[in-house]
């Protein structure tokens, strides 16, 4: 047998994407340089590193518990992977016979009594994923429970109304079109606000495509290459990318902390390099005037895309910033896995608001369409809801079981309806304001990474690690239409006037599917 940490590094790598950890997967993946190992796109099934461990824990259970006559004791005390083994020998064997090389029925009744063990460690593990290891978790929910039990009371007494049921209909292949070409995992995609048929895609492969993409499903598509080589560090991912509002400019975010500004036909117009760590969030403002980007080194930056100079940092956060929002063309707001959310302005020295609450990472800060109201997701399993004219938030949503990793306003204004998704592997509709569950939209078996609204707010996208892309009809909450990817989904996004869906995979595709609208 031959092991080697290339290939350990590589397990522990997809165990770190699946599960969910993607800005660690990124900081595990430059640091421990699987990007160049000759495994990188080796097909690794999921939970191989969970499986490892447990035929590991199967094989230290009996070797315990194996007599000199090489007979399997009968032990009461189940076997742990982390809590030392005290026996409790019932003085029985499972078979008086010695255990040789070659199955035999001793190890097939241990293994079968393991894998009830084993179901029961999956499904634990399903639970936990990507949670905090603190041993005070709980009791810091069940005080912020109870500090905000007035204000929680809706949202956890509340039960949604079940879904009205519908036919389910699977995604016609003659409406799906397959992007290929990227030599990576493709994190993000964007429509062109403008150009409605025009598509960016960003890839860990250092480069982001820009897709003119046909009705036509057999019509040849040559795709531009924005190529971000070279760059600062050995890390290629492009993170993220965000189109300016006329649709003209391209702006994307790499892991090695350069921002670049592209035209709609592939030039590279500036490369700004203030930050000092990977990009995790980039947003133009709705003026189109400035460029804002967040990233771990802990600051914020507004860039002047004329000229491609910084015109402002800001360094509040104490931790990596996982997003920001432009709540309108000067102020805007950023989280941190330092758990607070701050409120900035250009020109201002010090933030107009600082907001503390959540009791673990912050991952999605989003303005509601009129610019009043913030909501913001964090690993504590709750959403916030918050105004400027309050310290603290407004709403506490509950209801998710696990991380809410991402969420979305409905576009239309006024109608206070928000989507959450979660590693829970359900997506929320929510009367946000009221903290009432709408619907619960449950299809996914994997933690859910991104959401999209349509453009009038009649259905909702979904994309999951269980490769599965789901689209909700959101007023009743029923499941319209389904589609199996070749690849766990990273994100989705709907076109401008709603025809078409994009979801980005880690099969280094991108997946185009016409006719929404029908």
């Amino acid at each position: 047998m031959v092991l080697t940490s290339e290939e350990v590094n590589i397990i522990v790598y997809k165990y770190l994407q699946e599960s969910g950890f993607r800005h660690t997967s990124f900081a595990f993946q430059y640091e421990s340089q699987v990007e160049k190992s000759a495994y990188r796109d080796t097909h690794i099934q999921p939970g191989a590193l969970i499986n490892i461990i447990h035929k590991g824990l199967q094989f230290m259970e009996i070797e315990a518990h194996m007599n000199e006559e090489g007979e399997l004791m009968e032990c009461n005390v189940p076997f742990s992977l982390l809590e030392p083994h005290h026996c409790e020998l019932t003085g029985n064997t499972f078979n008086s016979e010695p255990v040789r090389t070659t199955t035999t029925t001793t190890t097939t009744t241990t293994i079968k009594r393991q894998r009830k063990d084993e179901k029961k460690q999956k499904e634990r593990e399903k639970r936990a994923r990507k949670e905090s290891t603190e041993l005070d978790e709980n009791e810091s929910i069940k005080k912020v429970i109870k500090e905000d039990e007035e204000m929680v009371e809706n949202s956890i007494n509340n039960t949604p109304p079940p879904p009205t049921p519908t036919t389910t209909t699977e995604i016609d292949l003659n409406d799906v079109i397959m992007l290929k070409g990227h030599k990576s995992e493709v994190f993000s995609c964007a429509w062109n606000p403008i150009t409605t048929s025009l598509l960016a895609s960003g890839s860990g492969d250092a480069t982001a495509r820009l897709w003119n993409v046909p009705e036509d499903k057999e019509a040849a598509i040559q795709p531009i290459i924005l190529n971000h080589l070279p760059n600062l560090n050995d890390n290629k991912d492009v993170t993220t990318l965000d189109w300016n509002p006329t649709g003209t400019l391209l702006v994307t975010g790499s892991y090695d902390g350069q921002a670049r500004i592209w035209t709609q036909k592939g030039q590279l117009r500036f490369v700004m390099a203030q930050h000092r760590g990977p990009i995790f969030s980039l947003k133009w403002n709705m003026k189109g005037d400035l460029v804002l980007s967040g990233s771990a080194d802990t600051t914020t930056i507004i860039w002047d895309p004329e000229t491609g100079e910084m015109k402002q940092q800001f360094e509040y956060h104490a931790l990596a910033i996982l997003d920001v929002d432009w709540m309108d063309n000067t102020t805007f707001a950023s989280c941190s896995s330092d758990k607070t959310i701050y409120v900035c302005k250009l020109g201002q020295t010090k933030p107009l608001k600082k907001w503390v609450g959540h009791e673990d990472e912050v991952n999605a800060v989003r303005w509601d369409p009129s610019g009043q109201y913030l909501a913001s997701c964090s690993d504590d399993m709750t959403c916030k809801i918050w105004s400027l004219a309050s310290d603290k938030p407004i709403q506490q949503i509950r209801g998710h079981t696990l991380q809410i990793y991402t969420l979305q306003w409905a576009p239309q204004k006024d109608s206070g309806i928000l989507a959450t998704a979660s590693f829970d592997a359900s997506v929320r509709l929510w009367d946000a304001l009221s903290g009432t569950c709408l619907h619960v939209l449950n299809n996914h078996t994997e933690a859910v990474y991104s959401i999209s609204f349509s453009p009038d707010a009649r259905l909702l996208a979904s994309g999951s690690f269980d490769e599965v892309l789901n689209v909700w009809d959101t007023k009743n909450g029923s499941l319209k239409k389904t589609f199996k990817a070749d690849g766990g989904i990273f994100e989705v996004h709907f076109s401008k006037n709603g025809d078409k869906l994009a979801a980005c995979t880690s099969n280094k595709q991108v997946v185009i599917l016409n006719h929404m609208n029908k």
